[in-house]
């Protein structure tokens, strides 16, 4: 392993009902709090009611920033922004999952900064503070409640990146009860699982070569999580099947897992190309698009990919080459992913090659990526094909 730090400085508040500590948690001396969230729904589950009842005990003055989108957009972020600067913000909540959360990261760190906020998206600038926030999560999905990543997409220019700076980006608290996942849609549901499932895979993929006991708890969580989903799929409002996928989600991406080397995402990257050009779900992209990057990579490390293949798909090794086993877990991937109903080509959205060329420039922007094997324009290009 590498030589490392790590310091995770978000405070996580899980369970039944945790959502009545939200007054304590806010800092002392919070007088404006704006609340960020989507498209409304969590007006109809009831978990707006229960913020606003928590804010009002404290008497602090709340704004409302909604609308935020599913890939969220720096249009909404400038509008954040604006809205902090007005109402001299002290304080923001980002009540939602990922992408209200990602928005809200770079609100607060855009408030605190002179310039436009896709200076730091693109990196040309660092924040030196930023406003604090929380977070009341209602999807899980992203691990960004407990992490100092967010992505934005800039819908003018086509282009979507992931950025973060700690610990700046990282919330201050997380509230999350699995009873407010319970009204999250099939569809959205099945993203969710693949969203953590791909943070999972970024990570498994590295080249270090003493990571036992971070390769078993990755593995651990990938078991359990394919384990359970099916049983979610098949009773929804089960409790304790969103208590283990709500949890699966933050512990995925919560840098718990990639202590001492560094993880891939190429795939995010490639993703992220494709959804600024398309404005697909993220997780849809990544379902089509993981299992021929592993296709594409497997000769990086065979073994690395029979070792998945054995330890979390259960693929038998006798009579098989390593090869043969690794391309299996391959297969096994893909169709425990369609058998859920999650899509596995970009014909699935209607997405031809008519855009590649487009898709490859965006995902090239910042040059040659990717940790476990650097992917080049050809590389991308191929990736693309085997996803059509």
């Amino acid at each position: 392993m590498d030589s490392f730090t790590f310091h995770n400085p978000t405070k996580l508040i899980f369970g039944k009902d945790q959502i009545q500590q939200l007054s304590e948690q806010l800092p002392e001396g919070t007088r404006n709090v704006l609340v960020v969230y989507g498209g409304g729904s969590i007006k109809k589950n009831g978990v707006y009611d229960q913020v606003m009842q928590q804010l009002n005990q404290v008497n602090v003055n709340v704004f409302e920033l909604a609308g935020v989108e599913p890939n969220p957009r720096l249009t909404t972020v400038r509008k954040g922004v604006e809205l902090c600067r007005q109402e001299n913000i002290d304080f923001l909540l980002a009540v939602g999952g990922g992408s209200v959360i990602d928005c809200t990261k770079t609100i607060a760190a855009g408030a605190k900064y002179d310039g436009d906020a896709w200076d730091l998206v693109t990196r040309q600038a660092t924040p030196d503070g930023a406003l604090p926030f929380g977070t009341v999560l209602t999807l899980a999905a992203t691990g960004s409640e407990m992490n100092g990543g967010a992505v934005i997409t800039n819908w003018e220019t086509n282009e979507k990146y992931g950025w973060g700076y700690a610990p700046y980006t990282y919330p201050a608290f997380s509230i999350l009860d699995p009873q407010n996942t319970i009204s999250v849609p099939r569809d959205q549901t099945i993203y969710g699982i693949v969203d953590m499932m791909s943070h999972l895979f970024e990570q498994y993929f590295h080249n270090d070569t003493q990571s036992p006991i971070q390769d078993e708890m990755i593995e651990g969580v990938l078991r359990t999580v394919i384990d359970t989903a099916p049983k979610l799929l098949d009773n929804l409002d089960s409790y304790e099947h969103r208590e283990t996928i709500l949890y699966a989600g933050t512990i995925a991406l919560n840098g718990m897992l990639q202590m001492g080397y560094r993880g891939d995402w190429a795939t995010h990257n490639i993703e992220h190309a494709v959804s600024a050009v398309y404005d697909i779900p993220h997780a849809g992209g990544l379902a089509i698009l993981f299992p021929n990057w592993m296709r594409h990579t497997l000769e990086t490390n065979v073994e690395r990919f029979a070792r998945l293949a054995v330890k979390v798909f259960h693929v038998e090794e006798e009579g098989r080459s390593t090869r043969e086993v690794a391309e299996q877990g391959i297969e096994e991937l893909q169709s425990f992913w369609s058998s859920l109903g999650a899509p596995k080509t970009l014909a699935d959205y209607e997405i031809g090659d008519d855009q590649f060329e487009v898709i490859i420039n965006r995902a090239m922007k910042r040059g040659a990526f990717g940790n476990f094997t650097k992917l080049e324009e050809n590389d991308v290009e191929k990736i693309l094909e085997l996803s059509k």
